[in-house]
């Protein structure tokens, strides 16, 4: 019979035997050859291995050592391991007279965790790049402390055979390597060589080409010459051309339909990043830290990059090669390229090389392949930088799909997020899993990605979902996909208002559910209770994260058209206009961008209430006043007058004198309207304006806030990647006395819905009686 003990609390000379189970990151890291060298180190012996739940350990050898090894287990453990706990019994000794890796072995219903994609390390790219090296310029060069992990599993617990590494047979170097404990490959599953593949070609115009420098002297000419290659990566493909060629990054916005949307770029070292941007030391850290994600960052006046990338920002967002094959790509090659995401618009990512010749065939003018499956799409993270703080944008690469720890074990949930940045959410014991970025699910193949990503990461963690949530909108896809799956499994389906959802995502990623806050949802559209659209919301959550009451709003206003709305700011610019009562326009730059006839279509829509929705939305406020400043009329992109408002207000030197009035539990915005155009006219420079309504809405925001009786308030919705409103709400709040929370893991995006549905989901399953 076993014993539970405290590592620390059994110490001397006695000869002991303690079997331990690690749970966390502990499979794809490196953590078995670690703990056999500990262990050797100390002279104990026993052995370790891998199971679908954790890494299980037995180890032997005097009492005091044991001691000093669990202690080290947590201390000196590998840097990309994530160790949730450690349960130790004491066991009868054994005798082993040495320490082993043993073989993996399967647990029935249980399920580890499993590593995010790790960027090339350090002393990899020191191999890669030296002569005399066996990997020299080797495509795959990985190891334990680096590499692919996510994208490359099919099942678990992590060895090769359940990876898509299985169709390539390590060579004799790379097996007695695999074995041997002092190196850095023992037990890397995904260890490769020039000799034991995989490998990369060149494609243009249905002929392939073999060989790595061969391959790399056509992807060289082609960029060289303005040309756009499809790079097959780690967890999908990208576009790719060179950064200062005009006439190439040109075509490619043409032939990928996205008119006026930032590109990425990669960037080959930190000293061309440099070049471009203004990198402060947060910012480094996470272009070099282990997920490498792209990071937004402000530009500098330079000639390096082509005007094209980025129109109408004051932004570049950059990332650093991740990958050994992108490392081959400026080796030779330009030292700035655009590096964006391998899709047309509104259409997932391409990570199959049959599908991307079909998809991307007539955007690309070659294909970077390689002959490794990608198990699942995952694309590039985004993240930025606010007043010291992580603000992420997009949560993918190499964060996904490391939990959100919850409280407390729960129910089996699959909340399946919104219908623009989708990502889904399962939960299991005390994890909560976000799904990598999966995108709009408009179209049918986002679709289908979507329901081949549930179905990957429900097998892998071989759990069936007892409750389905989605969002309250009943036109949304992944509702309807819910429903069908509901009337067809059986699982019951909940839905939940997408305001509430985001206010307990935030307090889900803080470990805050249980804590009454005033929540501040602002952002484009959410279906509201009242059955209009919600957007600029105040609600009281919690301490049942099940309750929430809106307690103040946006003033409502027409929305003329619908989604024709939201595509043209003008429109929602005399929408506006016609809420505030003010008809003295004609000299205004928002009329004067629409078509006579589509200015008496929206006045008929307005005056008659036809086709219109009612609506609270500040992401819609945002897209009316930046028309009406005359910055964006027409968006080809979400959030596109807001993006390009907030970099005008960057530019101001002083903001003008604006406000926003309060009425009841309503922030009004129609004085401020009056008082933008007496300004306008008076010649006060347009970013002064916009600056001006920054801080109006920050304002009235604030004092709203101050009216009732909460001690901590919450930031969250997709108007909050606007820094420039997050940093002057958050100074005003904290100024006044309140905890302020933001988003630091999920973003504040309808990509981190998802966990805020899961964790209210549970908490409906708990009500019903279904606990695991």
């Amino acid at each position: 019979m076993s014993t539970q003990v405290d590592p620390e609390s059994v110490v001397g000379t006695t000869v002991q035997r303690r079997r331990m189970i690690v749970r966390g990151i502990v499979q794809g890291v490196g953590f078995r050859p670690f703990v056999a060298k500990l262990a050797r180190d100390l002279g104990l012996s026993g052995h370790c291995g891998n199971d679908d739940y954790c890494v299980f350990i037995e180890i032997e050898g005097p009492s005091a050592t044991i001691a000093a090894f669990a202690t080290r287990l947590r201390t000196d453990a590998p840097p990309l391991s994530v160790i949730v706990d450690i349960h130790t019994d004491i066991v009868a000794a054994q005798g082993d007279t040495s320490f082993d890796i043993v073989d993996s072995r399967h647990r029935a219903d249980a399920r580890t965790l499993i590593s995010p994609d790790v960027a090339t390390c350090a002393d990899c790219v020191r191999e890669f790049n030296d002569p005399t090296d066996r990997r020299y310029l080797h495509p795959f060069i990985n190891c334990t402390n680096c590499g692919p992990r996510f994208t490359v599993i099919t099942d678990l617990p992590y060895d090769r055979p359940a990876t898509t590494m299985a169709p390539f047979p390590m060579c004799a170097q790379c097996l007695i390597e695999y074995h041997m404990p002092s190196n850095r490959r023992y037990h890397a599953q995904p260890i490769s060589c020039h000799a034991c593949g995989p490998r990369i070609y060149f494609e243009q115009a249905g002929r392939q080409e073999f060989g790595d420098d061969v391959v790399m002297r056509r992807v060289h000419d082609a960029l060289d010459a303005g040309r756009i290659v499809a790079v097959k990566g780690l967890g999908g493909f990208h576009l790719v051309c060179d950064a200062a060629n005009s006439a190439a990054v040109a075509r490619l916005r043409s032939r990928k339909r996205r008119p006026d949307k930032p590109f990425a770029l990669m960037a080959a070292d930190l000293g061309v990043v440099g070049a471009i941007c203004e990198v402060s030391d947060i910012d480094e850290r996470l272009l070099a830290g282990a997920a490498h994600p792209i990071v937004l960052m402000k530009r500098r006046s330079t000639t390096l990059v082509a005007t094209e990338v980025a129109p109408g920002v004051d932004e570049f967002g950059v990332m650093l090669p991740y990958t050994p094959l992108h490392h081959l790509l400026f080796r030779g090659g330009p030292r700035l390229l655009v590096m964006t995401s391998g899709n047309a618009s509104d259409e997932p990512l391409c990570f199959d090389n049959d599908d991307a010749r079909q998809r991307l065939g007539a955007i690309a003018d070659a294909f970077l392949l390689h002959d490794r499956k990608i198990a699942v799409p995952c694309e590039d993270s985004v993240l930025t930088v606010t007043d010291g703080a992580v603000l992420p944008i997009r949560r993918s690469r190499g964060y996904a799909p490391l939990p959100v720890l919850l409280p407390e074990p729960g129910p089996v949930v699959l909340a399946v997020g919104a219908e623009v940045k989708n990502t889904f959410c399962l939960t299991r014991e005390n994890y909560a899993f976000c799904s990598a970025h999966l995108g709009d699910m408009g179209s049918l193949e986002s679709q289908r990605a979507f329901e081949s990503s549930v179905a990957q990461l429900t097998t892998l963690h071989r759990v069936t979902p007892q409750l389905l949530v989605a969002d309250d909108h009943p036109g949304y896809s992944t509702r309807h996909w819910a429903q069908r799956h509901s009337d067809a499994s059986g699982i019951e389906l909940r839905t939940v208002q997408h305001h509430h959802a985001h206010v307990a995502s935030l307090l889900a990623e803080h470990g805050r559910l249980g804590t009454k806050v005033l929540g501040i949802a602002f952002d484009g559209t959410g279906y509201g209770c009242d059955r209009t659209v919600w957007g600029g919301e105040l609600l009281e959550v919690g301490p049942d994260v099940r309750d929430a009451v809106r307690v103040g709003h946006l003033q409502p206003f027409w929305l003329p058209g619908g989604d024709a709305a939201v595509r043209n700011p003008a429109r929602v610019a005399a929408a506006l206009l016609h809420e505030a009562g003010l008809i003295d326009i004609d000299d205004l730059p928002c009329t004067a961008a629409l078509e006579p006839v589509e200015r008496r279509l929206v006045a008929s829509q307005l005056r008659e209430g036809t086709a219109c929705a009612r609506t609270t939305s500040v992401g819609r406020l945002f897209d009316g006043v930046s028309s009406l400043l005359g910055v964006c009329h027409r968006a080809s992109y979400e959030a596109q007058a807001a993006v390009e408002l907030e970099a005008l207000a960057r530019t101001a030197g002083s903001a003008a004198p604006l406000r926003m009035t309060i009425e009841g539990n309503e922030i009004r915005f129609d004085s401020l309207l009056a008082d933008v155009i007496g300004e306008m006219r008076e010649g006060r420079p347009i970013a002064e304006l916009a600056l001006g309504f920054h801080y109006a809405l920050a304002d009235a925001t604030a004092e709203l806030v101050r009216r009732h009786d909460v001690s901590t308030v919450g930031l969250t919705g997709g108007v909050f990647q606007n820094r420039l409103l997050l940093r002057l709400l958050r100074k005003n709040l904290q100024d006044s006395g309140f905890e302020v929370l933001t988003h630091e893991k999920v973003p504040p995006n309808d990509g981190g819905l998802s966990l805020g549905q899961a964790v209210i989901g549970r908490a409906i399953a708990r009500e019903m009686g279904a606990i695991t």
